[in-house]
């Protein structure tokens, strides 16, 4: 009889606990051991509070530990800064009834017009900040010291589009389009690398080449905007770099989330 009623405490009482207790790196490690799949722990990260530590050194260890970059995309995106703030979500949603979107978009994210005219995810990867060394210019084959640069794994992104193509920022509330960067990605040895500095990109005005593209966009909704990219950007690998936590700025250790795609004509 004690038996049974201990089993039923914990079985009521163990939603409770769990619920309690925040994620962290070492949680998503287990889950990825367990065999569990990306989707089910992107979602078990996005439903539940976590403690990540989304360092360099805290990136490379899941990476290391077998941990997607689908995961770990999502986890960057769960750091600190990145949920908003519930009040106004609540005060905003009240006053004014959201727009339809598009079918497919349904998350938080960016999405791309497929050749079939559906709307799909743009995979998304690990930025990571860094500084103190010396990069070469592409443009002018000279050396930039002094920079900050960001560093995305792999020679190549997933996905492969051709112009003209159409995205859709899905942004969190209060951020806008303009809180996005499209930078066009160098490919330098195994990994894609783009030029910044703390507070934003380099402009060169005295180049044809800059790192930073300028893109218009149309509000399609309260939190999503529509970007049309046409051929004049050439082949390559792109970009749309997200938003940094305002209390968390670009420095010779951070990192972020970049969301890629290649264009070939």
């Amino acid at each position: 009889m004690r038996k049974a009623v201990c089993a039923v405490l914990f079985l009521v009482f163990c939603p409770f606990l769990i619920a309690q207790q925040a994620l962290n790196n070492d949680s998503i490690i287990k889950m990825v051991k367990a065999g569990l799949t990306d989707d089910v722990i992107v979602a078990t990260i996005n439903a539940n509070s976590g403690a990540y530590d989304t360092s360099p050194d805290g990136l490379i260890a899941l990476k290391q530990a077998g941990v997607s970059d689908k995961v770990i995309g999502a986890i960057v995106a769960k750091g600190p800064g990145s949920a908003p703030d519930s009040t106004a979500s609540s005060t905003l949603n009240a006053s004014a009834p959201a727009a339809p979107l598009p079918p497919g978009v349904d998350n938080i994210g960016i999405y791309y017009k497929d050749t079939g005219g559906n709307w799909q995810p743009l995979p998304s990867e690990v930025v990571i900040f860094q500084s103190g060394g010396v990069v070469k210019h592409v443009a002018s084959a000279g050396l930039v010291k002094e920079d900050l640069n960001g560093l995305v794994g792999g020679m190549r992104s997933r996905l492969v589009v051709t112009t003209p193509v159409a995205f859709i920022l899905h942004v969190p509330q209060g951020r806008t389009a303009n809180d996005y960067e499209l930078v066009r990605l160098h490919v330098v040895g195994n990994n894609r690398q783009f030029q910044s500095v703390t507070g934003g990109l380099i402009h060169e005005s005295s180049s044809s080449l800059r790192d930073e593209i300028d893109f218009s966009s149309k509000q399609v909704g309260p939190s999503a905007y529509q970007i049309v990219l046409n051929n004049e950007l050439g082949e390559g690998e792109f970009g749309f770099l997200a938003p940094q936590d305002t209390l968390s700025p670009k420095t010779p250790a951070s990192s972020g989330q970049i969301f890629t795609f290649a264009i070939v004509n």
